[in-house]
């Protein structure tokens, strides 16, 4: 091993490689096909504490920035869903929370008088087995109640610090196992069909996603119909804009666009686009196909258009379709309407409200007269709005970091409640106002993905060598009680939540993990359900659970006494 001493030392003077190196090696076990029941979180977490037996450190700083980074994508990415969910689940899950916040209380207290742990380690084994700081910090402040000696007093803090050491990394590791591996196999539901489902009740879509059949092509059909021959395209598209319509033609050899007023003669071909379903229809109604691949060579775009103009505003759509014939000789093709980040079924009568958003379909240059006309595009793009990003952070932790004392004992939200709910806040407000505070997914993915796993890696560093001397202190008796504490909790919660909530199982087991106040874990269920969904159940029970486990700290001192 002297051979490896060289890289040991660059570690230790650069932990911020540790890290990443962490993140690499975590990375890829987790793809093998072994590795995978355990999932990227668990596994992670294993390498972190491996490597930082290499006697590694990182500052907590680092953790908190990638803590930070998680939480704000996960409340961006279900704040429009979390909103209108919790108007109709918001008190059951603050009663799953207490639940499952005194579930883990008393199974601290009984597996410490089992083992005859002392107050301190009482309190550490209910801190760690929940991963709640807050806990160890509440009773580490708190020691004096028990009437100690100053001496003795710090002594007891150690012991607390021991026992969360020791209980930590499986209260995290094993949470995420649980929750993401052998609780849907306990609910009997596959977890992305599930997610699936409940993103199509909640109205949830991927931006990515594609529908199976485009809702528009275009065709060339020759003008053999005498009826509709010497028209203009403007007079035809009257008729048959509601069903398809004519972007331009091709006669004597020369291209003609649709807002020429020139009559059209019979044996032109036309440029006709539509629904398939409905240019099924048109070569009954115009005549037969053909291929003429240079009349069909326009460039046409998909846009989402958010309507900002007033003089929009109050419009129906049958009068935008009419205008849009009157200027450019073709009506819209409108694919979809989007009112307060909801699909909402429209037809010509449907009056257009502000921040309305069009998705349209047509000639580029038609589409982009018409982003003019109604207000602003909202085009894919790959950049993010680190702007919206950042300033969301700083104002959700600063409001989180309110604080007040009730008993000695500190009340508040914490920094990473505020910066989650200033995830959901934003993200909520985005699916409104879809002008600003764009976060594409790829751009989601990472600050998701590094940001959970490289706070995982610093928490596997950092307690590596906690975990070693506790378990030469107090034996393998404090590791066991450990699990018994994360374990027995959530299986409560799992039969709670199903048969007295009935909670649908994406959110359930996104409500234990926030009972347990353990990210991981959520991280592990979002990743075996394919979906940021379970962050909608995490939200209320982890702001109890970070509440009323601060107290817990202070009230295992007292019953232990």
């Amino acid at each position: 091993m002297q051979f490896l001493q060289p890289l040991i030392d660059v570690l230790r003077h650069n932990p911020e490689l540790a890290v990443f190196l962490t993140l690499a090696i975590g990375f890829s076990l987790a793809r093998l096909k072994l590795a995978k029941p355990l999932g990227t979180v668990t596994i992670t977490l294993i390498v972190g504490l491996l490597i930082g037996q290499l006697d590694i450190h990182v500052a907590p700083i680092v953790q908190n920035i990638f803590f930070m980074m998680f939480l704000f994508a996960v409340g961006y990415s279900v704040g429009p869903q979390f909103f209108p969910a919790l108007k109709k689940e918001g008190l059951p899950q603050v009663a799953f929370g207490l639940i499952l916040c005194f579930t883990g209380f008393a199974t601290a207290y009984i597996a410490a008088k089992v083992m005859g742990y002392d107050p301190a380690l009482a309190a550490g084994l209910l801190a760690g087995g929940y991963t709640n700081t807050g806990t160890l910090g509440v009773a580490s402040a708190n020691m004096h109640v028990l009437g100690l000696d100053p001496q003795q007093t710090t002594s007891m803090a150690s012991l607390a610090a021991i026992a969360y050491a020791v209980t930590y990394p499986f209260g995290t590791a094993g949470a995420a196992w649980f929750l993401g591996s052998l609780a849907p196999k306990f609910l009997r539901v596959d977890l992305p069909a599930a997610a699936k489902e409940l993103e199509k009740k909640l109205g949830s879509h991927s931006s990515n996603e594609e529908l199976a059949n485009p809702p528009l092509e275009a065709r060339a059909f020759r003008l053999a119909n005498e009826q509709l021959a010497e028209h203009t395209p403007r007079e035809l598209n009257k008729t048959l804009g509601e069903t398809f319509y004519i972007t331009r033609y091709r006669a004597s050899g020369k291209m003609v666009e649709a807002n020429v007023d020139a009559p059209i003669p019979r044996g032109a071909t036309l440029a006709i686009a539509g629904s398939p379903q409905a240019l099924l229809l048109a070569e009954h109604k115009v005549g037969p196909e053909v291929d003429d691949p240079d009349l069909l060579a326009y460039e046409a775009e998909k846009i989402e258009i958010v309507v900002t103009k007033k003089s929009a505003v109050n419009k129906t759509l049958g009068d935008l379709q009419r205008e849009e014939i009157e200027r450019y000789g073709r009506p819209i093709f409108l694919i979809g309407l989007t009112r307060a980040g909801k699909a909402i079924k429209s037809t010509p009568d449907t009056k257009i409200q502000r921040w309305d958003v069009l998705t349209v379909r047509g000639v580029r240059a038609h589409v982009e007269d018409l982003v003019k006309v109604l207000g602003s595009a909202d085009r894919a793009t790959s950049t993010s709005d680190i702007a919206y990003m950042g300033a969301g952070i700083v104002i959700g932790g600063l409001i989180g970091a309110i604080t007040i004392h009730v008993g000695g004992v500190p009340l508040g939200l914490s920094t990473s409640v505020g910066v989650l709910l200033a995830g959901l806040v934003c993200g909520y407000l985005r699916s409104l106002y879809r002008t600003f505070g764009r976060m594409p997914q790829p751009a989601l993915w990472v600050f998701n993905n590094v940001g959970l796993n490289g706070m995982i890696a610093v928490i596997g560093l950092n307690a590596a060598s906690g975990l070693v001397s506790g378990l030469t202190t107090y034996g393998i008796g404090l590791f066991v009680a450990g699990i018994f504490v994360s374990l027995v909790p959530l299986i409560v919660g799992v039969l709670v939540g199903k048969y007295v909530f009935k909670f649908h199982p994406v959110l359930l087991l996104g409500a234990c993990a926030g009972a347990r106040t353990t990210t991981a874990a959520l991280g592990a269920v979002q990743d075996a359900a394919q979906s940021p969904l379970p962050a909608i159940g995490y939200t209320v029970p982890y702001a109890v659970g970070r509440i009323v486990l601060a107290i817990s700290g202070l009230a295992m001192l007292l019953v232990m006494k």
